[in-house]
């Protein structure tokens, strides 16, 4: 069963998402200290994007263990695209590209294409060997980017970003038990490894943090820490009803947070401004509530 780790003070989490139209769950650590909070942090949920972060890991490890050249350069023909609105996913012609930049698109614009040719380079296997080698036997890749969007069209018949609301119960994506998965505590938990170099090398974990830090999406993590002195990476994921964003908040005092943030919203709509901002706010509370 799933519970809150609560302690004096902590916030109401429970309250701050009903607000937003979400169910939500969280979880957030101090890297240094291990003191944490949460609301449900070891509730087994899809991922959407975010399991891009595990591929990520474990490209780095095999490229240091000399299975792989990062620099190398791979062409992706214009007719081999997984569906996705950035990076090469959008592109319409021949793409010559390294390993490592692939890596930067698919964790900064969370390209598809990008992700679907680099799994397929590391596999499925060494990524989930490489979650239960960190102990983080709850995470588990099963799909491609391009598994889960056609995964969609087949349940509903047309696909998404518009699904109604019958259309829900009928998504594969949204099933744990069938899609890519992990928890609020495991995916902060592999932040928290690669923040502290343990997660690969160290020179591969600088590299993983600073792609992290140019994800381009502001509006989920980031938005509850606008100040320009403080440091916000992760990464987003978004399927129809779900919102999820895990990540690293630095402060300039040295403070290092991880955190991670899964909901899924009442309302099938696709722009919904409240339940991204939630996501942001519920960081900044927990991440404040760690800090006193």
């Amino acid at each position: 069963m799933s519970v809150a780790i609560t302690g004096r003070g902590a916030p109401d989490f429970e309250s701050l998402f009903r607000a937003a139209g979400v169910t939500g769950w969280m979880y957030a650590a101090d890297i240094d200290t291990g003191h944490e909070v949460g609301h449900g942090p070891d509730e087994p949920l899809p991922t959407a994007s975010m399991f891009k972060v595990p591929l990520l890991v474990a490209l780095c490890r095999q490229a240091d263990a000399g299975l792989l050249d990062l620099t190398g350069r791979v062409t992706v023909p214009a007719g081999v695209r997984s569906t996705g609105p950035t990076g090469i996913s959008a592109m319409l012609d021949d793409v010559t590209i390294s390993l490592r930049d692939m890596a930067y698109l698919m964790i900064a614009l969370s390209d598809n294409t990008s992700a679907d040719v680099l799994l397929e380079r590391v596999g499925f296997d060494a990524v989930n060997a490489t979650m239960d080698a960190f102990g983080l036997t709850g995470t588990r890749v099963v799909q491609g980017a391009g598994e889960i969007n056609e995964s969609m069209s087949r349940d509903t018949g047309h696909g998404w970003p518009y699904v109604d609301p019958d259309d829900i119960a009928r998504l594969s994506a949204l099933d744990p038990a069938r899609a890519n998965r992990s928890t609020p505590r495991e995916m902060a938990r592999l932040f928290g490894l690669i923040w502290r170099d343990e997660a690969a090398s160290e020179p591969s974990c600088a590299w993983m943090r600073s792609v992290l830090n140019r994800q381009v999406w502001p509006h989920r993590l980031a938005s509850g820490f606008p100040y320009d002195d403080v440091a916000v990476s992760g990464k987003t994921g978004t399927i129809p009803t779900l919102r999820c964003e895990s990540g690293v908040v630095e402060y300039p005092d040295g403070g290092r947070y991880a955190v991670s943030v899964f909901t899924r919203s009442f309302s099938t709509a696709l722009n919904q401004p409240r339940a991204d901002a939630v996501i942001g706010t519920a960081a900044r509370m927990a991440v404040d509530h760690l800090r006193r």
